[in-house]
Formats: structure tokens, C-alpha cells, sequence
């Protein structure tokens, strides 16, 4: 029965392939899929050896789909929902962020409210087991832990803990549930009522988090800064929320069009409540999409200040079509563009995605990163902001009202290659894990410890000699150029891991010039 169903496919498909020939188009997708369709049929019932059919599936659109714009991709069923996990702002597990300490899965704290909290997991507790399986001391990634913690909401996982001060192993039952994905990570009151508020994402979450943050911080606010820096995009519907919030009724916030796919124009409906407080907006080369759309249309209005660097320029629509195995096709078909008409799309040419990226590395190399005279816009790029008429540029890109260059005045080769080894973040866990109880005891709030705590000559030592039983030393000259950043980390990654990535954010910002110019600028319009 198989035989004869094969044997009838391929007459059906010989016959199409006779009668398509007589067709002169060279262009003809039924053509051109009827070919794959061939390939394929002759592939799995003629070739030497078994052929794993799928997989030469998934290269051949991989391969197709480079040939096109940059940002046009397949997704492979298996990466579905990895994908698409941080733009729907949750995923199942057992709430916990962790870290790998000497081949052992640590916890550096739960999630609030989350499985792990409610049984009584606590910041320090080492995870040894799971499900009776022995998984300290046996290569740990972070994919591997994944695959342990992760899973469907209701189920349940058995965990062996160690924990410090109890002489037995203890077990805990954790029932998985729907863990948030936050795309909000930091947000705080600064001096004089300015908020400042971090997104690393434009998630299905987004707008609702702002709302939740400014509303938990408990003041209105005399001004607001978005940090928008590293931030590669995501829902064009969050992009309009969040930009509606800031702009009167009518005023356009962004529009789309592309070749099959008719102009849509978004339209601020003027109910945002924050559309009279001041706003910074924060952009740096990595900053894309739709942090670019709120940027523009802000920038466009004359509505606030943008600070920092040329943003991505990552201005090309893609919409998720699903095909039937459960894979996915993110397809290009519109462009957007800013209220004035800017695009925000910086120039490519189809198929080559490797130039296309490569192109960040030789704005650095230009100087783009550290001074804004190196930057050239021709003329036929310029456009004028909405109400003021102020000169703004289009061809991708963003650029800030603002510059402030890049800061590489602690960088030294040895700075680069603790980083780039993970040295300084791998023994700050070892170290903040073997003194939480003492640090606690002392500094049991993080204004306390930021107040207090000052790192020793003692623990820059030991740190060194670290990183010298790993292979690296600094040079001489470097600890004076670099030794103040290893220490503000040092003291910032204590703050991370036993207090909160919150804290060590607003940590960090306390000399962040972008940050504290945007501060200055806003203070300035109360």
C-alpha cells in the first residue's frame, strides 16, 4: 500500500511538472515548488541511503531565507517556543534565578509568590538532585538545568538540597506553574521624583509592567526615564501602547507599509496619563525595532529627549506564518516608519546578513561609538521634527538629541579578558554564596550595604590570584586604569546576587553618565 501510494505521488507530481514546463515563467512559485517537491520525493525513494528528509527540509528554507532581507527567518519547530517565550512574558517552571558555582546549581533567589518560594527554597540552597538523578559534579549547562526545572504547569519535580548550616540533604515536591518573564527588570525613584524605568524587551507584558511599576512606586512622577539601551524590540503593539501613554490625541505614533501589505497608520487615542510628564529616553547601537518606533515618535513630537548613541536601525515588519508541522516562517512585508516619514531601516542588500551585522562593527570602528562628528547623513536623509522643526535624520537608525560616547576610559586587555572568561562574575558567585549570612547580618538592607561595604585591598588581592590560577594577570598599568571598575563590579555583583538585580541596577546607574544626564535634563524641565 505504501509502494503504491508513493508510485501515485510521483505521477501526480510528474504530471504537474509536464504541464508547468509549457509555462514560460521562469518566476512561477508552483514551478519552483513543484521542483522542491522532486527533490525531496526523489531524495527519500531513490538516494543510496537513508535520508533524514526533515532536516534537509529545515537547511533548504534556512538556505532560502537568507537569501532575503536580514531580518526574514525559519523557525524550526523545536525553537518555537524558545522564541517565542520572552515576547509572551512567562514560561513554566519553578521560579528561581540561579547560578552555576563550581559545577553545582545554586539558587541565588526565588521569584515571589512563585512554587519554589512556597515550599520554603531559600537564596544560598545548592540543588544536587533531581528526581533522584545526581546532576552536581556532572558538566552542568544552563540548557541541562533548563530541561530539569522547566516544565508543563501542574507537574511536579522532587529537588535534593544542600543547604548551609543543615547537616542532611533535605527534599523538596515543587509543582511547576507559569513563572513571569519580566520585561521590566529595574525600576526606582531617583533624586527630585524621576523615575527610571529599564525594558529589555517589548513583550506581550510591557505595557502592562509599566503601569504595575509606576503604580507600586507610589508618586507621580515629575519625570520619566526609559531605558531603552540593549534593547532589541519586540510587539509592535507594545511599542503603541507604551508610546500612547506619552502623546496627545490624534498625533501619529507610527505607520507601516510594504509591498503586498497596505499603509496602517497607529494613532495616539490620547488617554495615556503620562502625556504631561517630562520623558529621557535612553538609546544605544543596540537599541532596535521597536524601541526605535517609541524613540522616533517621541523624538518627531518633540515630546522629550533622546540621549546616547545611533540606535540599530532595525525598521523591517515580520510577521510569524505558521506552517503545518508546527515550524514557522518570520517573514518580512512591510518597513516602518516614524511619524515625520523617517525610515528606520539602515541599507542592506538581500543575502548578505553577515555584511548587514557586520555593519555595527564598523560604525565602531569609524568612531560612531565616541563621537557624533563621525556620523554623515546626506542630505536627502533629513527631515524635520513635528512642532518645533528641529533637524532629524532618517536611513537608520535614531539619533539621539543627546550624544554621549561610549566609555572606555577602565578598558585594559586584561579588564577585556575577565569579562570575556566569565572570571568576575564566576567568583563573585563563590564569593557572595560562602559570606551571604555574614554580609546579611551586617547590611540586612541594600542601602545599608551600599552605605557600609566597601571593598578591600584584600579582596582585590584574592581576586587577582584567582584569576592568576586561571591563566590570566594583569599588566603592568592595568590595575590603575581598570581597578576602580573591577571594584565598582565586585561591589555591584554582591548587590545582584544577595539582594536584587533591582538594586544592583540602581547600583550601577550611580555613575552612569546617561543615566545622570538624563536625570540633569529632566530636573531642568520641573
Amino acid at each position: 500500500m505504501k509502494i503504491g501510494r508513493i508510485f501515485l505521488l510521483f505521477v501526480v507530481l510528474t504530471l504537474n511538472s509536464l504541464l508547468l514546463l509549457g509555462q514560460n515563467s521562469r518566476n512561477d512559485v508552483s514551478v519552483q515548488a513543484n521542483k522542491l517537491g522532486q527533490t525531496l520525493f526523489y531524495i527519500n525513494r531513490l538516494y543510496l541511503d537513508t535520508a533524514n528528509i526533515e532536516n534537509i527540509t529545515d537547511q533548504a528554507l534556512v538556505a532560502i531565507m537568507k537569501e532575503l532581507d536580514p531580518h526574514s527567518s525559519y523557525i524550526s519547530k523545536k525553537d518555537i517556543q524558545a522564541m517565542n517565550e520572552p515576547l509572551q512574558g512567562n514560561f513554566d517552571g519553578i521560579g528561581v534565578e540561579f547560578a552555576l558555582i563550581n559545577d553545582t546549581l545554586t539558587i541565588n533567589s526565588t521569584i515571589p509568590g512563585g512554587p519554589s518560594e512556597k515550599v520554603g527554597i531559600k537564596a544560598g540552597d545548592k540543588i544536587v538532585a533531581v528526581d533522584g538523578e545526581v546532576i552536581s559534579g556532572t558538566g552542568l549547562t544552563i540548557e541541562r538545568v533548563h530541561k530539569y526545572l522547566r516544565g508543563p504547569k501542574g507537574t511536579k519535580v522532587t529537588v535534593s538540597i544542600v543547604r548551609r548550616g543543615m547537616p542532611e540533604q533535605m527534599e523538596f515536591v515543587i509543582t511547576r506553574d507559569k513563572i513571569p518573564l519580566n520585561s521590566i527588570d529595574s525600576y526606582y525613584v531617583a533624586e527630585d521624583d524621576i523615575v527610571y524605568l529599564r525594558l529589555t524587551r517589548f513583550s506581550a507584558t510591557s505595557y502592562r509592567e509599566m503601569l504595575e511599576a509606576l503604580s507600586e512606586l507610589g508618586i507621580v512622577p515629575k519625570g520619566i526615564v526609559l531605558d531603552f539601551r540593549g534593547n532589541p524590540g519586540g510587539y509592535l503593539l507594545a511599542a503603541i501602547q507604551i508610546a500612547n501613554e506619552f502623546l496627545d490625541k490624534g498625533q501619529l505614533i507610527v505607520y507601516t507599509e510594504g509591498r503586498s501589505v497596505k499603509r496602517m497608520d497607529e494613532f495616539a487615542t490620547g488617554s495615556g496619563v503620562l502625556k504631561n510628564i517630562p520623558v529621557a529616553i535612553l538609546i544605544d547601537e543596540n537599541s532596535a525595532s521597536a524601541s526605535e518606533i517609541v524613540s522616533g515618535a517621541i523624538q518627531d513630537w518633540d515630546r522629550g529627549v533622546i540621549i546616547g548613541r545611533r540606535s540599530f536601525g532595525k525598521g523591517l515588519v515580520q510577521q510569524q506564518i505558521p506552517l503545518q508541522d508546527g515550524s514557522a516562517l518570520r517573514l518580512t512585508v512591510a518597513r516602518y516608519h516614524t511619524p515625520s516619514g523617517r525610515v528606520i531601516q539602515s541599507p542592506y542588500e538581500e543575502g548578505k546578513k553577515d555584511e548587514y551585522y557586520m555593519n555595527l562593527v564598523e560604525r565602531y570602528n569609524r568612531g560612531e561609538n565616541f563621537s557624533r562628528d563621525s556620523i554623515h547623513f546626506a542630505d536627502s536623509l533629513m527631515f524635520k521634527t513635528l512642532k518645533e522643526g528641529r533637524t532629524v535624520y532618517g536611513g537608520g537608525g535614531i539619533m539621539p538629541d543627546i550624544f554621549i560616547a561610549q566609555d572606555t576610559s577602565h578598558y585594559t586587555p586584561f579588564y577585556g579578558e575577565i569579562l570575556r572568561k566569565g572570571l568576575l562574575t564566576d567568583y563573585m558567585n563563590e564569593y557572595s554564596d560562602k559570606h551571604r549570612s555574614e554580609i546579611l547580618k551586617k547590611y540586612p538592607s541594600f542601602r545599608s550595604f551600599e552605605r557600609g561595604f566597601a571593598v578591600s585591598d584584600k579582596d582585590i588581592a584574592d581576586f587577582l590570584a584567582y584569576c592568576a590560577s586561571k591563566g590570566v594577570e594583569p599588566k603592568e598599568g592595568d590595575m590603575e586604569i581598570s581597578g576602580a571598575e573591577i571594584r565598582r563590579n565586585f561591589k555591584g555583583l554582591i548587590i545582584r546576587s544577595i539582594y536584587s538585580f533591582n538594586n544592583f541596577i540602581e547600583f550601577l546607574n550611580r555613575e552612569d553618565r546617561e543615566v545622570l544626564k538624563a536625570v540633569e535634563v529632566l530636573k531642568g524641565k520641573q
